[in-house]
């Protein structure tokens, strides 16, 4: 259901990408944009609402082809999620076949490529010059969290649009907005990592406390052994796994309505597919943006003893508490690349010093 209102209501805490977009469009759209920007930045929700006011012609959600765009069902705007764990070149060529067809409804055919920084590099070679010059009727909006170096030949044949974190006071706001309890928004916010999307689903995660609790106690109970980092490492864990039940109730949530639409109109078209590759990915990144927020935890922990110990602790101590920190980081950056994350937390904890001394 699209309530009343623009169509930048769904798009949080990017004035400036807001108002370049609404220039664009009173201007003249170009023939490809690209948003860059992390997860949960609404860089979709403005897609979808920069694809409705060029088809729609202005801002009023409820106008049909802006509220068929904003519910991602219109014929003219496709969006493309990848198939798989990147987006293949065999799907690239796909775009590209997708790209060439003649609109169903009017002039101009849109396409929202979402997730581009999977793309592999043998698609990207594929797309080039589709994005470079694509029929005169087709348009692109591609979302990436960020651009590799395979897309930066791309990336340089588009307009680029920048989305950043949303801040926790936003993300607050929002939530309180949807009808989410003041404290429960407020603790959700700041373990959101800005992403509003993780945010939501935190909102109606009451062990959310318990697992950042779990983290900022963890360095008082290692004491230098292997067999409390295994077990410590093995409980952290557990209760991540634990915080996707609110995730997989939305998911089932999400299967019955398509359920019921497959009953009423039949399975093809119905993109089921789709919805449950989307299922798998966003489960994928709640894990390791659960595991992310921790690690997080864990530093501020060390960084507040740190600070509340600096005179009278020692040189060492600090010392200490200073390597703990950096090497939470270099873990940090390491789940960029796809670890084992149990053996990544078991290495890391078994790493940091015991009992918050200087080990």
């Amino acid at each position: 259901m699209i309530a009343a209102g623009p169509v930048w209501n769904d798009v949080v805490g990017q004035p400036h990408a807001v108002e370049q977009l609404r220039a664009a469009v009173e201007r003249g759209p170009v023939h490809a944009y690209l948003f860059v920007g992390p997860a949960g930045s609404t860089k979709l929700e403005a897609a979808r609402a920069f694809a409705a006011q060029i088809m729609s012609g202005g801002e009023d959600r409820a106008q049909r082809d802006a509220r068929l765009i904003l519910a991602g069902e219109h014929p003219d705007v496709r969006e493309v999620r990848r198939t798989g764990p990147s987006i293949s070149a065999e799907q690239a060529r796909e775009i590209v076949r997708v790209s060439a067809l003649a609109p169903s409804e009017g002039a101009r055919k849109i396409l929202i490529l979402d997730e581009f920084h999977l793309l592999q590099p043998t698609g990207a070679a594929s797309m080039l010059k589709t994005i470079e010059e694509p029929p005169e009727s087709t348009m692109f909006v591609i979302l990436c969290d960020f651009v590799p170096h395979d897309l930066i030949t791309i990336s340089s044949r588009c307009s680029r649009i920048e989305f950043r974190p949303i801040g926790a006071d936003l993300i607050a706001a929002r939530l309180l907005t949807e009808g989410i309890d003041p404290a429960a928004a407020m603790i959700a916010s700041k373990a959101s990592l800005g992403s509003l999307d993780r945010a939501r689903v935190l909102a109606t995660d009451p062990a959310l406390a318990e697992r950042r609790a779990a983290f900022a106690e963890a360095p008082h109970r290692l004491d230098g052994t292997g067999a409390v980092a295994v077990r410590t490492a093995a409980e952290l864990l557990d209760l991540i796994d634990a915080a996707a039940e609110p995730l997989a109730v939305r998911h089932a949530a999400e299967v019955v309505e398509l359920d019921a639409r497959i009953s009423a109109h039949g399975e093809r078209g119905s993109g089921k597919k789709q919805l449950e590759d989307r299922h798998k990915r966003e489960l994928r990144r709640h894990r390791t943006d659960e595991l992310r927020s921790g690690l997080a935890t864990l530093a501020a922990t060390y960084r507040d003893h740190a600070t509340a110990t600096a005179t009278g602790s020692g040189s060492a101590h600090l010392e200490g508490c200073t390597r703990a920190v950096a090497r939470i980081h270099e873990a940090l950056d390491a789940l960029e690349r796809n670890p084992n994350e149990r053996l990544l937390l078991e290495s890391l904890l078994w790493s940091l010093p015991d009992s918050l001394g200087v080990g």
